[in-house]
């Protein structure tokens, strides 16, 4: 069992940054394939970006490369999102999930999920 926690998640103006962190606790996130997803009011949960177990590979959704850095510490059990050059179309609740299954890529249907945190970008 791995229990996520966001924190970082709050209101900030177009082009501004935010840093999002996934504290894990229950388990070492070392052997887990790590996301960030986010749903944004009306639309469906989306991956933004995602991380291997081994740091080998990284995805990022079109919409946030360039923008958005994804990172963790294992010896910290933490993950982070960096996101810069925000955009109100980036307003959404961001979750962190973790993928047991290290097969998969980009990593779906995720073993464990945070409860979000708000993110809001005004214009």
């Amino acid at each position: 069992q791995v229990q996520l926690v966001e924190s970082g998640g709050g209101l900030v103006q177009a082009g501004g940054s935010l840093h999002l962190s996934c504290a894990a606790s229950g388990s070492t996130i070392s052997s887990y394939n790590m996301g960030w997803f986010r749903q944004a009011p009306g639309k469906e949960r989306e991956l933004v970006t995602a991380n291997s177990w081994s740091g080998g590979r990284t995805y990022y959704a079109e919409s946030v490369k360039g923008r958005f850095t994804i990172s963790r510490d294992n010896a910290k059990n933490m993950v982070y999102l960096q996101m810069n050059s925000l955009r109100p179309e980036d307003t959404a609740v961001y979750y962190c999930a973790a993928d047991s299954d290290g097969s998969r890529w980009p990593p779906n249907g995720m073993d464990y999920w945070g409860k979000g945190t708000l993110v809001t970008v005004s214009s």
